[in-house]
């Protein structure tokens, strides 16, 4: 697939319909989990224009950044610890509709107002998770959880 995304204008759910074939032609067939992770994150950034979009992993007992695009971010988060942790340690998803009410919120900007925490699963267990925050409140809902859990269950299969 060449790598120029079509972006999509319209309501929330078109333009995931048209970004999730876009997305899984790019990781199709890649077997590098970074390239992957990178290239997930720059097309949801680039479709949505959030304010931060990437990827913590699983390793040595703490969630490590990976691949994002935005401004800068905590690099180690524990488990239990603000949106990440928790979805980690519950290995749900998290939809936050204003990160300020949430216990323990972990701020790593402070533009961040809203944000939905994706756990990755490898064999059953969490492997990361995906970070997605945005400037304005409520931005996230039960369309975002449905399309961006689809997206995370392709990382470890592609």
């Amino acid at each position: 697939m060449a790598e120029d995304l079509q972006i999509i204008p319209g309501a929330k759910a078109e333009q995931y319909e048209a970004l999730l074939p876009q997305i899984k032609a790019l990781i199709t067939g890649e077997p590098d989990l970074t390239a992957n992770l990178a290239n997930i994150a720059a097309a949801l950034k680039e479709q949505f224009g959030w304010l931060w979009v990437g990827f913590y992993l699983v390793k040595d007992g703490e969630l490590v950044l990976g691949p994002f695009q935005g401004p800068v971010a905590c690099t180690r988060i524990r488990k239990g610890r603000g949106v990440c942790g928790a979805a980690w340690e519950r290995a749900e998803t998290l939809v936050v509709p204003d990160v300020e009410a949430f216990p323990g919120h972990i701020a790593c900007s402070s533009l961040s107002r809203s944000e939905i925490v994706v756990p990755v699963f490898r064999d059953n267990e969490v492997a990361g998770v995906l970070d997605v925050d945005s400037t304005d409140l409520n931005t996230f809902d039960e369309t975002d959880k449905r399309f961006l859990e689809e997206i995370v269950s392709w990382i470890f299969i592609s």
